[in-house]
């Protein structure tokens, strides 16, 4: 069995080198670098977020993300052994190549486990 410390540990290196990847990518019109966005109100970026975070040897973890209007937030994680709710944390906004404003997520959660994802707006 994985500890917690070890599943957070792989999942934010996991997470580190994706990032890493599509950094590195070249910068052309239809591919490049992520990139950091400032945020000026953050009502712009109010609403539900999904993510998944994939970790060797485990099902995927499911994550949810609720900005509020007044910049606080709450994470979900949806786990095989149960749900663990996370807040506040560092955030940063982001554009992915194709232009979609992604957040970067760093929380602890509830169980003490430590979570890094990326989030897409929810539909």
């Amino acid at each position: 069995m994985i500890s917690n410390g070890t599943r957070s540990l792989w999942a934010i290196i996991t997470v580190t080198v994706v990032i890493g990847f599509v950094a590195s990518l070249p910068g052309c019109a239809s591919v490049g670098p992520i990139a950091p966005v400032v945020v000026s109100d953050v009502k712009s970026v109010a609403g539900t977020w999904q993510g998944v975070v994939y970790e060797p040897g485990s099902a995927p973890d499911y994550v949810e993300l609720t900005i509020r209007e007044d910049g606080s937030y709450d994470l979900v994680s949806h786990q095989a052994s149960g749900e663990s709710r996370g807040r506040g944390g560092a955030g940063t906004s982001m554009r992915n190549p194709a232009g979609d404003l992604v957040m970067n997520i760093a929380a602890t959660l509830s169980d003490n486990s430590t979570l890094s994802a990326t989030h897409w707006r929810s539909s």
